[in-house]
C-alpha cells in the first residue's frame, strides 16, 4: 500500500525501488482516504538506517500510513544524524498537539543490560507508555520495546546466562486471534537480546488474567504475548530485522570485543538468508488491520 513521507525524505528512492508506494501529504489529501498515524518511538542507534525495517512491513497493509518518528527529549543520539533528526522527529507532545495517534510503536534499545531505573530517558518512556494504555488504541513494544511494556504493568526482566542471537522456530499459540490467528502455525522470528522472561513468570501472570501468551518457541520462551484489554503487544523478536541488520549486530559485538556474545545461530553470516518475511509482513498487516477495526469513526476524526 503507501506510505506518506516528505518529499525530502533520505530513502524514499531505495522505498521505491522495493515496491513501496511513497506519495506527500498533499498527494494523499486528494485521495480522500483517511490514513492511519502510527507513532514510532525510534531508540535504535543509527536511527535513519533503521526506520527501513519498520517502514517495509508497515507499507504491507492495505491503508494509508503516516509514520510519526519520535524523539526523546531526555536521549542523547549521538550515533545519528543531528540534521536527520531535527528534519523528521517530533517530541511525543508535539505529537499529540492537534490530533490523535492511531498506533504506537517502541522500538529496541541498547540497554536492556541495565537496570530500567538506571537507564537516563526511562522515566520520560514511562510517561509515554501511560498516556499509550489510556489513548492509544494499541502500543506494540519490539525487543526491549516490548519489555518496557511488560515493566510498565509490574512483569521485570530476567538477565539471560548469555545473548539470544539468531534466528528461531517459533510456535503460533492462538491461530484463532485477531492479530496472530494467520501466522503460519511454526514460524521463524530473529532474537537479539540479553534479557527475557522465565516461562513460569509469564504463565503465572496469563492464570492471573494480565496476560495472553500468543507465541512460545523451545529456546527463546515466550516470544509474543499481550495485556488482556489488547492495549499492549509485546514482540521480544525482531520480525521487523532485515538479513543485513543481524550482520551489523554481529559485527557491533565484535567490535565491541564482546567474547561473551557468540555469532548468530540458525542463520549464515556469509550468505543470509531471510526465513522470517513472511511472518514480519503477516504480524504488522493484521496489527494495523486490528488498530483500524478498532478505531471509530469519531476517532478518526478530520
Amino acid at each position: 500500500m503507501t506510505i506518506i513521507l516528505p518529499e525530502f525524505y533520505h530513502a524514499k528512492s531505495a522505498l521505491e525501488s522495493n515496491n513501496i508506494t511513497c506519495i506527500s501529504a498533499s498527494d494523499a489529501a486528494m485521495q480522500d482516504i483517511r490514513p492511519l498515524r502510527i507513532g514510532i518511538l525510534n531508540i535504535m542507534s543509527n536511527i535513519q538506517t533503521y526506520e527501513f525495517n519498520l517502514l517495509y512491513p508497515l507499507s504491507k497493509s492495505i491503508l494509508q500510513i503516516i509514520p510519526v518518528w519520535l524523539k526523546l527529549n531526555t536521549y542523547t543520539y549521538d550515533t545519528s544524524s543531528q540534521e536527520h533528526l531535527k528534519d523528521l522527529y517530533v517530541s511525543f507532545k508535539e505529537a499529540i498537539s492537534d490530533r490523535m495517534l492511531d498506533g504506537l510503536i517502541i522500538t529496541g534499545a541498547s540497554v536492556e543490560e541495565l537496570e530500567f531505573e538506571e537507564i537516563e530517558y526511562w522515566d520520560e518512556v514511562q510517561s509515554i507508555i501511560g498516556y499509550a494504555r489510556k489513548n492509544i488504541i494499541s502500543t506494540l513494544g519490539i525487543g526491549w520495546g516490548g519489555m518496557a511494556l511488560a515493566k510498565s504493568i509490574g512483569i521485570d526482566k530476567t538477565r539471560l546466562d548469555s545473548k539470544l542471537f539468531g534466528v528461531y522456530p517459533t510456535r503460533n499459540l492462538s491461530t484463532h486471534h485477531i492479530i496472530t490467528g494467520d501466522l503460519d502455525d511454526i514460524f521463524c522470528c530473529p532474537q537479539s537480546r540479553h534479557s527475557g522472561y522465565p516461562d513460569a513468570i509469564l504463565e503465572t501472570e496469563r492464570d492471573k488474567g494480565m496476560l495472553n501468551l500468543l507465541g512460545y518457541s523451545e529456546e527463546a520462551g515466550y516470544v509474543i504475548f499481550e495485556t488482556t484489554d489488547r492495549r499492549f503487544l509485546m514482540h521480544l523478536g525482531h520480525p521487523e530485522y532485515n538479513s543485513g541488520r543481524l550482520q551489523e549486530e554481529n559485527l557491533r559485538d565484535q567490535a565491541k570485543k564482546r567474547t561473551d556474545v557468540k555469532a548468530p545461530v540458525n542463520f549464515n553470516l556469509d550468505k543470509p538468508v531471510n526465513s522470517w518475511r513472511s511472518h514480519r509482513n503477516e504480524f504488522f498487516s493484521q496489527w494495523i488491520k486490528y488498530i483500524y477495526t478498532e478505531t471509530s469513526y469519531n476517532w478518526l476524526g478530520s
